[in-house]
């Protein structure tokens, strides 16, 4: 049997499940499921410099195993010294097998390693059943080394969704494993 990623495999045997329970859904294919996760990252700093961008886009790339690419400027700021097509930022969307590893790694090692960590934040729904949640330190992963960081920099990660409604996107990701805050 070729190798399935542990999410995937909880997805298909406990996740449709519960869900079908929960929403009266007759077909599992009505049951909804995460289609992508989108990394962004802003790097206004590395308007001064551009190897902020380069150790952006590595660190991007260390975290998810896929190629990160640079976010420019659609427009001119003078105020912020900005001018239209320079990097300001690396981003990276995951999809299939990586996306389900992505979030293994999310769930189970680094928001754990988050300093005081009470749970995920629900107010992070955009009423189309995306969710998205913003890490204020990149560190919390271990793929990166704390001694060969330049600058400690955050990140938000957007889950996209099939789920036409927050609370059918909130029970998915809590079925996944999603620590979120009790009220």
């Amino acid at each position: 049997m070729a190798y399935q990623p542990r999410l995937k495999q909880k997805y298909l045997k406990e996740v449709i499940p519960a869900l079908m329970a929960q929403f009266n859904y007759k077909n599992p294919m009505q049951v909804p499921r995460i289609e992508k996760i989108c990394l962004n990252q802003g790097l206004g700093i590395a308007n001064t410099d551009r190897k902020f961008i380069e150790n952006g886009i590595a660190e991007m790339t260390l975290l998810t195993g896929q190629k990160a690419v640079a976010t420019k400027s659609k427009k001119d700021i003078s105020n912020f010294k900005l001018r239209r097509g320079n990097a300001i930022g690396a981003r990276v969307t995951l999809r299939g097998e990586r996306m389900y590893e992505f979030l293994d790694r999310l769930i189970s090692v680094a928001l754990p390693r988050v300093r005081d960590f009470r749970g995920v934040n629900d107010k992070g729904f955009d009423g189309r059943g995306n969710f998205t949640l913003g890490i204020s330190e990149q560190i919390i992963f271990p793929e990166i080394d704390i001694d060969k960081v330049a600058r400690i920099n955050g990140l938000d990660i957007t889950i996209v969704t099939s789920a036409r409604t927050d609370p059918e996107s909130y029970a998915l990701l809590k079925e996944f494993g999603i620590p979120f805050k009790t009220k």
